[in-house]
């Protein structure tokens, strides 16, 4: 019986070890991942003081005139007399009333909008061309139209601040709904739903963390919005104390009234984020 040959492995490919590699460990660079709450709050503290020391450095040591930049001491006292004067709190509430009458309508009317959009082509289609043209137009060039439209009352200033976020809510909506996976409404089609039931079980649900993060967005474009919608003959209001300090060139009452918009915003801001997480706890970014 024939001794077999030897099989030969000279023309076998030699396969090709990879190596893992792992990563180093990182606390401070670490990709999408949590970091410890004492980083996280030193970070947060360190972020924050840098520009008050910088700004401390250059107004307590003379480098910059007072005038250009007043010091932080010198905007506190700036804005203690306004409280006394009595003219700071009603303007806090006369800003904030105009920012949330016109955040709500414009929430109203964009969300169902971008929902809509975003869901069927055809309405993309259709609405698309107008919210895509309009929204590159400068808000503030439609001042004298809204004068002619609604007057010079507190429905022109609202209105302003409206056009100013309304589209960017309706498209970022519409953007949102678009990543929603096709897995998840192919599943719904599977079991048996209808559109209607599609579109309130599986879209609106998966939207919502994006919607409340728009919202979050957005309500910060209405408070930038405000300093334009106060030119409108206005006679209170933060936007109209600012532009009446720069007038007469109060540097330091400029800046505690930006410093108060920027107040207002991070508490607004931090309000919203409790609310979509509570609304939303299944959303990914709010796993840590």
């Amino acid at each position: 019986m024939p001794t077999p040959m030897p099989t030969s492995t000279t023309n076998r490919p030699t396969p090709i070890v990879r190596q893992r590699r792992d990563l180093p460990p990182s606390t401070f660079w670490s990709i999408r991942q949590g970091i410890p709450r004492w980083l996280k709050t030193s970070n947060q503290i360190i972020g924050f003081g840098i520009p008050l020391l910088i700004w401390a450095i250059l107004s307590y040591g003379g480098m910059v005139s007072k005038t250009f930049l007043p010091s932080p001491t010198a905007v506190l006292a700036a804005g203690w007399t306004m409280f006394q004067d009595g003219t700071l709190i009603p303007d806090i509430l006369v800003s904030s009333g105009r920012v949330l009458a016109a955040f709500l309508l414009a929430a109203v009317v964009g969300a169902p909008l971008g929902l809509l959009m975003g869901t069927f082509h055809s309405l993309e289609a259709l609405f698309s061309p107008i919210v895509g043209t309009v929204r590159y137009m400068p808000v503030i060039a439609f001042v004298p139209l809204i004068v002619i439209w609604v007057g010079l009352g507190e429905d022109a200033k609202v209105l302003m601040i409206i056009l100013g976020i309304v589209l960017y809510n309706a498209i970022m909506i519409a953007d949102a709904v678009k990543f929603i996976p096709n897995e998840l409404l192919d599943a719904a089609y599977t079991l048996g739903a209808k559109r209607r039931e599609i579109f309130a079980k599986v879209v609106l649900p998966a939207a919502l963390p994006s919607i409340l993060d728009t919202f979050r967005v957005n309500i910060a474009g209405a408070w930038n919005f405000l300093v334009f919608a106060e030119l409108i003959a206005a006679q209170n209001g933060l936007g109209f104390r600012i532009i009446q300090s720069q007038r007469y060139i109060q540097t330091d009452k400029v800046l505690f009234c930006i410093a108060v918009i920027g107040a207002i915003g991070f508490v607004t801001d931090f309000l919203l984020n409790r609310l979509s997480i509570a609304l939303t706890p299944w959303a990914e970014h709010h796993k840590a």
